[in-house]
């Protein structure tokens, strides 16, 4: 049986990997988390950094996105990522993570859906570049 993200037991693990992810902009790799947690004390094992991002992801607390290197990174988007489709602009560099509406896009899912006489549709689109910090950061 699953249970609903508002049902979800919390845990003062859970609640750790949930703030580490809130403490930042963008995208973060499991081990990213992890190691943010021991640098900050807590006494929290990889396997349950894991565990947690996955149940997250299961309850729709949190988008996921593969980056350049094919590394699985995690944003906590809590209530937004529940019901409500969003889209990512992702600094390929830091991994800062802007949430974007692309009605045109879903559109377009929605009339190649019907065109194709396909059901029960779903797509990701991440659009990646360079954020204006980054950017700044490699002009002379």
């Amino acid at each position: 049986m699953t249970t609903s993200p508002e049902r979800r037991r919390s845990t003062t693990q859970g609640d750790a990997v949930k703030d580490a992810l809130l403490g930042q902009d963008g995208f973060r790799s499991a081990q990213d988390v992890y190691a943010d947690l021991r640098a900050g004390g807590q006494k929290i094992g990889l396997s349950t950094v894991y565990r947690h991002l996955q149940a997250f992801t299961d309850h729709g607390l949190v988008d996921v996105i593969h980056n350049a290197d094919g590394e699985t990174t995690y944003r906590y988007c809590g209530d937004s990522a529940a019901g409500h489709h969003h889209h990512h602009l992702v600094c390929r560099r830091c991994g800062r993570a802007e949430e974007v509406e692309g009605r045109a896009v879903e559109r377009w899912a929605d009339e190649i859906a019907k065109k194709f006489g396909y059901a029960d549709v779903d797509h990701t689109i991440e659009v990646f570049g360079t954020c204006p910090d980054c950017a700044a950061a490699t002009q002379p």
